[in-house]
């Protein structure tokens, strides 16, 4: 597994390099040599494909490799910290693709896996682990293979849904901006047919700091429960945000602690309150317009309760004042894990089914 995963590991934390690149260590034969020949075919300098070009857009960017000096046997892929922009990132590991074993993989290794993840035929994806933060506790829930192996078709959305829920509220505008980024790469999939992919996965990414969006009014807070059928297996609390860094002089883990984060909640004041606008609205204010309009809301509201004609004007208003300051949140979806990546003539069908039954999973989850 990429470095990524170590988010999801109570014991160590993200293997890094001080330029703040991500280090991979090469698997053995043939896994590694795979691997590092994919990254070297679509980011080599003399690659003029289009086809892998514009793959290179959803990979985590592919800067050399590189040997420490106190093991200089140990060979590591240098990539970009796809997460390294994120304050508060919160983070899932998605397996796609109906088969996690490739065309090289003996009887006993085919039925190894698909023991792991009977249904993973069907549902087409796994999920491998989640590190989700939690504003209000100021700490991660993390869920590991145990917990994605436990989902079942009927449990699945929920399931998944723990990824985007921040403590309160389901952040949908995190949801709707991973859907677009899984379209993106489902078109590529669409337009190429010269690779197919097994056991690779797709890393999701959003900022969880809630310091610049708040929560929509009438988004009441609720504590997610387990999805029926599943078990709380694998889930643990962090409370820290740790980061290992390795130290130039001695090429040895360092921790690294990220600071706290701010949490503020946004809502109108007194009984005039009411549910208008689910989506999520920054603090801030752009501009003297947008500050106008907002202010003409507020001064709708009435010292008592609003009457039938305040309340539609209001509703008018702040929707019309959402939809000004609704900023795109921070969310980035990539491909990796690159070691059971075949060259091929004709489209990956069944990674492409992956990723339609993912994103409609995610679309069912807008419509609660």
């Amino acid at each position: 597994m990429i470095n990524y995963h170590m988010h999801f590991s109570n014991v160590k934390g993200m293997l890094q390099h001080p330029d703040g690149t991500v280090l991979k260590q090469l698997q053995p034969p043939p896994r590694g040599p795979r691997e590092l020949n994919f990254y070297n075919m679509v980011f080599g300098s003399s690659c003029h494909d289009h086809v892998f070009l514009e793959l290179r857009k959803f990979l985590p960017k592919f800067l050399g490799t590189w040997t420490p000096t106190t093991a200089p046997n140990e060979l590591y892929l240098k990539l970009e910290d796809v997460t390294r922009k994120f304050k508060k990132p919160c983070i899932m590991d998605v397996k796609i693709g109906k088969k996690s074993y490739d065309p090289d993989a003996s009887a006993e290794k085919i039925q190894q896996q698909i023991s792991k993840y009977p249904l993973m035929e069907e549902i087409g994806f796994l999920v491998l682990g989640m590190r989700v933060y939690q504003f209000s506790s100021d700490s991660y829930m993390t869920y590991d293979q145990r917990y994605g192996r436990g989902l079942t078709k009927e449990t699945l959305k929920d399931g998944l849904s723990r990824f985007f829920h921040d403590g309160s509220c389901l952040r949908k505008d995190a949801v709707a901006a991973s859907i677009r980024e899984v379209e993106r790469i489902l078109q590529w999939f669409e337009n190429q047919n010269k690779l197919c992919f097994y056991a690779s996965s797709l890393l999701f990414v959003y900022e969880g700091s809630p310091q610049l969006t708040a929560m929509g009014v009438g988004d009441a807070p609720r504590k997610l429960a387990a999805p029926k059928g599943t078990k709380r297996t694998g889930e643990v609390v962090e409370h820290n945000n740790n980061v290992h860094v390795m130290n130039s002089s001695e090429s040895r883990m360092v921790e690294a602690s990220v600071g706290q984060s701010l949490s503020n909640m946004y809502a109108l004041h007194r009984k005039g309150c009411f549910k208008a606008h689910q989506s999520m609205v920054p603090l801030h204010l752009k501009n003297a317009e947008q500050d106008r309009s907002i202010c003409k809301c507020l001064t709708l509201i009435s010292p008592g309760q609003p009457n039938g004609n305040e309340i539609k004007q209001l509703e008018k208003d702040l929707m019309h004042t959402s939809s000004m300051l609704q900023e795109p949140p921070e969310v980035d979806v990539r491909m990796i894990d690159f070691a059971h990546v075949f060259p091929s003539n004709t489209k990956d069908e069944e990674y492409i089914y992956g990723l339609k039954h993912l994103i409609s999973v995610l679309r069912n989850m807008l419509d609660d």
